[in-house]
């Protein structure tokens, strides 16, 4: 009984550290793509979405969408996967892990499908009387 418990308590661990682990590249990444000086990543106005690190830290799969559509999203990937390895070595010196994740970029347009949704959410015509009865009833 005793093995079983110590075995769950390792992986509940293991678990909060990856985690932690996944949210601290999320940030140093975000961190680095505002400091490179590609202009197809500086201009694109890219935002880091989501991160997925492999179990083995071998490899960290980064979401990369633009507030200007796909296409940037798209050309902001072409650069970072030309600047992977200046990525990868920043990535390392700021975590100290002991090894460092390879990061595979993709493009993804959850921005701009986002602000879709956003602005179906503010043309809907919401009538006031349900407001105003609400008002009524709160006094």
């Amino acid at each position: 009984m005793r093995k079983s418990a110590k075995g769950r308590n390792n992986f509940i661990m293991a678990g909060y550290k990856m985690g932690r682990t996944t949210e601290d590249i999320k940030r140093e990444m975000t961190a680095i793509l505002r400091e490179m000086k590609d202009p197809r990543v500086r201009d694109s106005m890219i935002s880091v979405v989501r991160v997925e690190v492999t179990n083995d830290l071998s490899y960290c799969s980064v979401y990369v969408s633009s507030m200007y559509g796909m296409e940037k999203s798209k050309e902001a990937v072409k650069a970072l996967k030309n600047a992977a390895g200046f990525v990868r070595k920043e990535l390392g010196s700021r975590l100290r892990l002991r090894h460092t994740p390879a990061p595979l970029f993709y493009a993804t347009d959850s921005i701009e499908y986002s602000a879709g949704i956003n602005k179906i959410l503010n043309e809907l015509d919401i009538p006031e009387e349900e407001e105003e009865e609400e008002n009524e009833e709160d006094i």
